[in-house]
């Protein structure tokens, strides 16, 4: 039913993306995440509601997606501040915004790299809390898992996490 509908509906698709990512290939990265979250769920799925399922499912990566890049944004601006590269001969700081972004892109590094010695269940839920800027609310209406089983899978994920980038320091 699942390579029916996408065989089917794919152009379509990646238009619906596109248009609102703005690229072709990131259009095709966020489908084929969609579909492959598809083709993992345990959950039943009826072709009556696949269709709506689909366009909800890519609606909520694509916020997702902007939501991770205002982070983003909001933590390369809040470093400018914070950090200076050079100073000039009046004392004002000069910032590099290659500095930023890189100092970004190791801390999303090490990050990462915590991730990968937690459980998969754990990992997928900081991430959603981390990057997605989702509430545990939230995540666990997206999951379909009990609201106090994210919170506790999200506390073990965080104390990891934070004993982890303290060994990195």
């Amino acid at each position: 039913m699942l390579v029916e509908y996408y065989a089917g509906h794919r152009d379509e698709l990646i238009k619906f993306i596109a248009a609102r990512l703005g690229s072709v290939p990131d259009a095709e990265d966020l489908l084929h995440d969609v579909f492959l979250q598809l083709l993992t769920t345990e959950n039943i799925i009826s072709t009556v509601t696949l269709s709506g399922l689909v366009y909800t499912m890519i609606r909520n990566r694509i916020t997702d997606r902007f939501r991770r890049m205002a982070i983003y944004r909001e933590y390369e601006n809040a470093s400018k501040l914070e950090h200076s590269a050079t100073f000039n001969a009046n004392g004002t700081a000069i910032y590099s915004p290659a500095e930023s972004r890189l100092a970004m892109r190791d801390i999303t590094e090490h990050i990462e790299h915590g991730l990968a010695g937690i459980p998969e269940n754990c990992r997928e839920i900081y991430r959603m809390h981390i990057y997605a800027g989702m509430k545990t609310g939230e995540i666990s209406r997206q999951t379909g898992d009990n609201y106090r089983s994210v919170e506790h899978r999200l506390g073990k994920a965080r104390i990891y996490i934070r004993t982890y980038l303290s060994q990195c320091v």
